[in-house]
């Protein structure tokens, strides 16, 4: 199985669930602090 950081943009089907669809808010350079706190938010917004 091919990790998708691994795939080109254009082997992503748009149709294809991504495994860091969760990830697409949080900006570009962003840090592990940045990141926890974006899922701890959506977390939060699951209750």
């Amino acid at each position: 199985m091919t990790n998708a950081a691994e795939r080109s943009p254009e082997s992503i089907d748009q149709n294809d669930e991504r495994d860091d669809a969760h990830l697409d808010d949080i900006e570009e350079g962003a840090g592990c602090t940045e990141i926890w706190e974006h899922l701890a938010e959506q977390r939060g917004d699951d209750d």
